[in-house]
């Protein structure tokens, strides 16, 4: 798998949640605070205003995305000056898994909200560097897959159907891929992202040796291999790897193992003898220990407890 589709696999937990929804002025809506989880906002009709504690009051237009990385809570309005009058909404309830209400008059203001629900254990790095807030306002032509994406989500959220149960986990997923996408394309522009992950994937010395790591866990890696995959010397590759992602690329090697065992461990019935070998320990007893150190606990037990 490449490093984005990998980073989505370990951090989501759950089912996603999302729903339709007509406002009409005035309205101020809060969204409760969800620890450990996303959550998004898609303005699909009529203009708006995101309110939030970490940031001046934001101008949201029809086609305009919030994303929300971190969980925490936020209100929706028609203007900045309305009052909350109505319950704080939690975007995990399962109640807003379907379209909620009619659009009858065209001045409404129409949006899709929704949440992700993270493992808290598992979070990616790469989560970490995300801002509070991820905006991105529609502009013709810009991001096409995120639009068809928005585009189909919307439709069967308004007329559920065959099949709809299934699809609109999957197009979810893909909404939060297409949104970390923008976001990984959009900041190598800003001359204030020198480090982190977006860098870091947007490095073709870097993103080569993280996706040898991804791709095969399991291979005996040293810095020097990882080097010669970046097309880099051993010191130089280290220096920029370490540099670029805040960690030595065998600590990250070290921690995507044993992340990757974790998810093997929940979500397979893959022997632990198999699994030590999937992530690149020739001895079950070095992995066990290893596992251990990291997570205070035998894989064995860690299995039986996340069944």
């Amino acid at each position: 798998m490449d490093v984005l589709s990998d980073v989505i696999t370990v951090m989501r937990a759950g089912r996603p949640r999302s729903a339709r929804i007509a406002w009409y002025a005035p309205w101020a809506q809060r969204f409760a605070p969800v620890p450990g989880s996303a959550g998004f906002q898609i303005v699909l009709q009529g203009p708006c205003w995101l309110i939030a504690p970490d940031t001046d009051p934001v101008p949201l237009a029809a086609g305009d995305i919030v994303f929300r990385p971190h969980g925490p809570g936020h209100t929706l309005a028609d203007s900045p000056t309305t009052s909350p009058t109505a319950p704080a909404c939690d975007p995990n309830d399962p109640g807003l898994s379907r379209y909620v209400s009619d659009v009858g008059d065209a001045a409404a203001t129409v949006t899709l909200c929704g949440a992700y629900e993270l493992d808290p254990v598992h979070t990616h790095p790469l989560l970490d560097d995300l801002p509070a807030l991820i905006h991105l306002p529609a502009h013709l032509g810009r991001h096409p897959e995120l639009r068809a994406t928005v585009d189909l989500l919307a439709s069967e959220l308004e007329r559920p159907r065959l099949g709809t149960d299934a699809i609109i986990p999957a197009l979810l997923d893909t909404l939060l891929l297409h949104i970390l996408r923008a976001w990984l394309d959009r900041n190598p522009s800003s001359p204030t992202v020198a480090t982190g992950w977006a860098a870091a994937l947007n490095d073709s010395a870097t993103a080569a040796a993280l996706r040898a790591i991804h791709s095969d866990p399991a291979r005996p890696w040293t810095v020097a291999a990882l080097a010669a995959e970046a097309g880099l010397s051993r010191a130089p590759f280290a220096r920029r790897f370490t540099a670029l992602l805040g960690q030595p690329p065998m600590t990250y090697l070290a921690w995507w193992r044993m992340t990757t065992a974790a998810r093997l461990l929940h979500q397979s019935d893959t022997p632990l003898r198999g699994i030590s070998e999937r992530v690149g320990y020739t001895s079950e007893f070095a992995f066990a220990a290893a596992f251990k150190r990291r997570y205070g606990t035998s894989p064995g037990r860690y299995r039986r407890a996340g069944r």
